[in-house]
């Protein structure tokens, strides 16, 4: 090989090295480079999960609804099948609840409360409320004789007050159809503690003027739970004892129900008669199904 040869292979090949080299060079600047983006974004991912963490813990759950407080899926849809239909003849066993019963409606008198032409049945009341726990089960099954409920949920009341974490339902985003009546809740509270608000929980549903004139008008300190069948008969406050639900669960508490001879059937169904009866006396004994002979003998009690 000629010496112009060798010196053109020898410039070949520093080229070549050279070339390897600024591709080296490149590559580890991109590397670098990467390096840095990720830990940027590894940083930012940090930041982001501690700030989602802050709200979180710092701004209590609008609702109180949630695994932790009751079944859900297709155990929630089992309890509400229990509750919703509970048979009417475990209701005429019942009748009165044998003294369980210790609160009825009253007969009051005041302009006809109605609503898309229907008696209006108004409910206000609070998920933090003990006596509104017990209170809503037999709602409930009162109200299911006369229409159907949807997106019922489960709740408890407060860990604590008077008979802590009583199971019940909230009629929050629930929504309930009849052709004999239209059904009206409001519940003001969750169950959630907050200092500033009045009541001591968080806030969630807010009375109309024309509620809250009712309300003030027939308790005079805005008694819960608050019950005002088309202004013609009120109850208001605790119509049982919470203690027949104490150390029971949801579940438990709805199969009861069709045992009119458990402590819960007499309280609750005896309850649900009383309601029962005052809605057939809004809605002139309307359904026959609902407003049994059983049923109708309370009403001379209204």
């Amino acid at each position: 090989m000629g010496k112009a040869s060798r010196t053109k292979v020898e410039s070949t090949r520093r080229e070549k090295i050279a070339a390897q080299r600024a591709a080296e060079r490149r590559a580890e600047q991109r590397r670098r480079i990467l390096l840095a983006a990720g830990s940027v974004v590894v940083v930012l991912a940090i930041v982001l999960t501690f700030v989602i963490i802050k709200l979180n813990s710092g701004k209590p759950s609008a609702s109180a609804n949630s695994a932790s407080n009751g079944p859900t899926g297709a155990a929630l849809s089992a309890v509400v099948d229990k509750v919703t239909s509970v048979p009417a003849s475990t209701l005429d066993a019942v009748g009165d609840g044998g003294g369980a019963v210790t609160g009825k409606p009253a007969t009051i008198s005041g302009a006809p409360l109605t609503a898309n032409g229907k008696p209006e049945m108004l409910y206000i009341g609070a998920e933090y409320c003990p006596y509104c726990a017990a209170e809503r089960w037999a709602m409930i099954v009162a109200l299911s004789r006369f229409g159907t409920f949807s997106g019922l949920s489960t709740v408890h009341s407060s860990s604590t007050d008077v008979y802590p974490n009583t199971p019940t339902f909230t009629f929050y985003k629930s929504s309930y159809t009849s052709p004999y009546l239209t059904f009206t809740p409001v519940e003001t509270t969750t169950n959630v503690p907050d200092s500033s608000s009045p009541s001591g929980y968080t806030s969630l549903q807010t009375p109309t003027s024309a509620q809250t004139a009712l309300w003030t008008k027939y308790t005079s300190n805005g008694t819960i739970p608050f019950m005002d069948f088309g202004n013609k008969y009120l109850l208001s406050g605790v119509s049982y004892s919470n203690s027949v639900l104490s150390g029971l669960n949801w579940d438990q508490i709805a199969t009861d129900l069709s045992n009119p001879n458990s402590p819960v059937a007499k309280a609750v169904d005896g309850t649900a008669n009383y309601i029962t009866a005052a809605i057939c006396k809004m809605t002139g004994n309307q359904p026959a199904s609902a407003c049994t002979s059983t049923v109708q003998s309370l009403e001379s009690q209204i």
